[in-house]
């Protein structure tokens, strides 16, 4: 579950993480409240969406009067907001952050996730604050460094010194970068979060050592004791399908292709949207329905597929290891004709009592096209959506 910027700054100063003073807004009005508020001579105002890359899609603006600052925030509200992140709809913008100016000197780039090479938390920082990290990734790779930490041992004050030797700070800024990552870390760890990002970490002209962005992410699977943070989800901010799925137990991520995806398992889920793409097709999901697959739970998956126009057939790849085949087949046909499926679907089912399952789709009437193995069944939809597609 993401956080806002706003939302996430609020934590940052629960934590004693500095950062610059800001207040949300959700008119223009309020926004212009906010700035005389904050009193001094500039502001920025920040759109509030779910997604990287605003200040390149317009969605951060400099305001020198308080006329600018209503002007801007007028513009974001109510708008959609598009950037590199958010998809082509983009992501509506319902609160802007009216922000105190900050006189920047230097601009850092600080992380914190969990390394799954190594199985443990670590910081990762770079020089080079300000951009997108995954540019600097790709083109100066040894502009960034990371440092993993022990469970058992937390973080260790020589690793807060190693970092803060890599971004070349000076005593006075040592000082309080320690303080400030080993805040970040309790906060990391205490908020069960799954990603904590500043981009960028300031040094100002004065030389103290700000957050001037924050970026949370809270691990959706320890909402249950973070009352507090779960009552800041933002509905407006997730895909309508996504979060259907979720309230079926579903797990579904929309694509951008037009063959949908229904699997058992996440591991032969992304293998089945790879062959698709093989074979020329673009997937439009990863739908993971999970091992215990009923005929209730495949209606579900094939409405909420089918909630996407831009859908021209339909791949089911079940393993019966569970669930036997024969029960696979029975609410896959049960599910097609309730649902009306009018668009090709290719079915492919391997596991226990894998032939009862076929005959059973053999003989359903149904216009369903069954495969016995993957290969064949993803060239079958990737031909039967072109057909498709054509008429």
């Amino acid at each position: 579950m993401n956080l806002h910027e706003y939302q996430a700054k609020q934590l940052f100063a629960e934590y004693g993480i500095p950062v610059p003073r800001g207040i949300a807004a959700k008119s223009p009005g309020a926004a212009v409240d906010a700035a005389n508020e904050l009193g001094g001579e500039f502001w920025v105002v920040k759109a509030q969406v779910h997604a990287g890359g605003r200040g390149k899609a317009g969605g951060v603006k400099l305001a020198r009067s308080t006329d600018a600052v209503r002007r801007y925030a007028q513009d974001m509200l109510g708008k959609q907001l598009v950037t590199h992140q958010s998809g082509p709809d983009g992501l509506p913008v319902n609160v802007v952050y009216v922000e105190e100016g900050s006189d920047i000197e230097r601009e850092l780039y600080l992380s914190m996730l969990v390394d799954r090479e190594v199985s443990r938390i670590a910081f990762i920082a770079s020089a080079a604050g300000g951009m997108d990290i995954e540019q600097v990734a790709a083109e100066t790779p040894e502009k960034i460094f990371s440092i993993a930490i022990a469970p058992d041992a937390g973080l260790q004050d020589y690793q807060a010194r190693q970092l803060a030797f890599g971004l070349e700070l000076d005593k006075q800024q040592m000082r309080q970068f320690g303080d400030l990552i080993k805040r970040m870390y309790r906060l990391y760890t205490e908020c069960d979060a799954g990603l904590v990002e500043v981009n960028p970490l300031i040094i100002t002209k004065a030389g103290d050592v700000v957050a001037l962005d924050a970026k949370i992410s809270i691990d959706s699977n320890a909402l249950y004791r973070q009352p507090k943070l779960a009552a800041l989800r933002d509905i407006t901010q997730e895909d309508d399908r996504e979060r259907e799925a979720a309230a079926h137990d579903l797990n579904y991520v929309s694509l951008d292709g037009d063959i949908a995806c229904m699997v058992n398992g996440a591991g032969l889920a992304m293998a089945t949207m790879d062959l698709i793409k093989l074979h020329g097709g673009e997937p439009a999901n990863f739908l993971d329905v999970g091992g215990g697959a009923t005929k209730e739970r495949v209606a579900e998956a094939f409405k909420l597929v089918l909630s996407n126009q831009s859908v021209t057939a339909i791949l089911v790849n079940i393993f019966g290891g569970i669930v036997r085949c024969d029960l696979i087949a029975e609410g896959i046909i049960e599910a097609v004709k309730e649902v009306g499926v009018t668009i090709p679907v290719v079915v492919r089912l391997e596991g226990t009592n894998v032939d009862k399952g076929r005959k059973l789709l053999a003989g359903s009437g149904l216009d369903i096209i069954s495969a016995e193995d993957l290969t064949e069944a993803a060239r079958n939809v990737v031909a039967a959506a072109s057909a498709r597609a054509s008429q």
